[in-house]
């Protein structure tokens, strides 16, 4: 019998602890793999989920919490500027481009967002909508790629917003007799039920926060409140400079100017990774946890299989097979243990991500890329193999060094 038969024999004659022994390594792999993909999602996500906009103008409050209101659609915006606001921004020599957005209402705890169409443009480039056209005048939108799966919307199909950034039940939505939708989850207080929307087209999936949210003109937000003149506010500007410098000039001389702001996006951003970074290193410690438990579960599983075989190696020796063959017997039963939970940690990881990432990115606007093979995935294999490798050569020194009848007697 040679080597591998005689590890796989081991292996099914202790087929439970065996068992045990490949989901702590697969678990603990699974558990890392994870972890990576999220991380790498979350810095990916980061990097391109504020476009060509490296200014953004709003009001005095956290930065924070208007750069991800504004691009990343979390959280509440700090407040309302006036309209004006963008129209010192066009007209300053170092601005490219610049777009007023306004939001405060929600469908189904979608956010509904009004912005000038060439907003895609600019951001998206000449890219075309999955179905449909972009939307031209008041009351008519244009829906991310997930919210139009999520509710089942089509072109042509007619809505109500309601009042507020969540849904007051967050429910998906329901269809009226007349083929339209509206929001299940609208209290008759907050609901906007004289404001019609018509879906005139459904973005592609762009991989961005996006694909969360509804779109609209500017103006929704005045339509469905009545407002009119001075009374009409913004919620946030969004400004591409034509130059760094540029950028830099157009906050100077905005910022605190009668109750504005002038955040650099990428700054925000760098804020919110850091914190996550720092939160990341309790799950390192975690991670590190679920290693020395698999570690010493091998090494447990190992020794109780020495154990169990020292009359068997004995009665090896005494046949004539070498120290050497004894040795490699654990060694490689101990490395087919490892490598079948490293395999398994790997698929039960990358199918996690897959099972989980829609759940994700509706949460928290954050999409796992299942598919994703980076750097982490080799330090991870080879740390487990190293692991597994090192718990093996325990028990196996300990069969190598008895002698013979020792073995045999014991």
């Amino acid at each position: 019998m040679n080597l591998f038969s005689l590890s796989l024999r081991n292996i099914r004659h202790r087929l439970f602890l065996s068992f045990l022994t490949v989901c702590a390594i697969g678990a603990t792999v699974a558990f890392i793999v994870l972890f990576s993909l999220f991380r790498d999602s979350v810095e990916q996500g980061a990097e391109k989920g504020y476009g060509p906009f490296d200014l953004v103008l709003g009001a005095q409050g956290s930065e924070t919490q208007l750069v991800l209101n504004t691009f990343y659609h979390i959280g509440a915006p700090t407040g309302n500027i006036p309209a004006s606001v963008l129209d010192q921004a066009r007209s300053d020599s170092g601005v490219d481009k610049a777009y007023a957005m306004t939001t405060g209402d929600n469908y189904n705890g979608f956010p509904v967002v009004g912005i000038d169409p060439e907003y895609f443009l600019t951001r998206y480039g000449d890219r075309t909508l999955k179905e449909g056209a972009l939307y031209a005048k008041t009351g008519e939108a244009v829906v991310g790629s997930h919210v139009a799966q999520t509710l089942s919307l089509h072109v042509g199909d007619t809505f109500t917003g309601a009042h507020g950034l969540v849904a007051e039940e967050g429910h998906h939505s329901g269809e009226e007799e007349t083929g339209g939708h509206t929001g299940e989850g609208e209290t008759e207080e907050h609901s906007h039920e004289g404001f019609l929307y018509t879906v005139t087209g459904i973005l592609p999936v762009l991989n961005t926060p996006d694909d969360r949210a509804v779109f609209t003109t500017v103006d929704y937000a005045w339509a469905v409140h009545e407002l009119q003149g001075e009374d009409r506010e913004i919620t946030a500007v969004l400004v591409k400079p034509s130059t760094l410098l540029g950028a830099h000039n157009l906050k100077q001389t905005l910022d605190g100017n009668s109750g504005v702001q002038a955040a650099y996006t990428s700054k925000a951003v760098s804020d919110v990774v850091n914190a996550v970074d720092q939160g990341s290193q309790l799950v390192e410690i975690l991670a590190g946890l679920c290693v020395l438990l698999a570690a010493i579960t091998i090494l447990l599983s190992l020794i109780a299989a020495a154990g169990e075989r020292t009359k068997d190696a004995g009665l090896l020796r005494l046949l004539g097979k070498p120290k050497s063959y004894v040795w490699m017997t654990l060694i490689s039963e101990g490395m087919i243990l490892t490598l079948t939970g490293l395999a398994a940690g790997f698929l039960a990881g990358h199918l996690a991500a897959l099972i989980f990432r829609e759940v994700l990115f509706a949460k928290a606007g954050v999409r796992i890329n299942p598919y994703l093979w980076n750097a982490d995935h080799g330090w991870i294999a080879a740390g487990t193999i190293a692991i597994g490798l090192l718990a093996s050569l325990i028990p196996a020194f300990r069969m190598y060094r008895l002698h013979p009848l020792a073995l045999f007697k014991s």
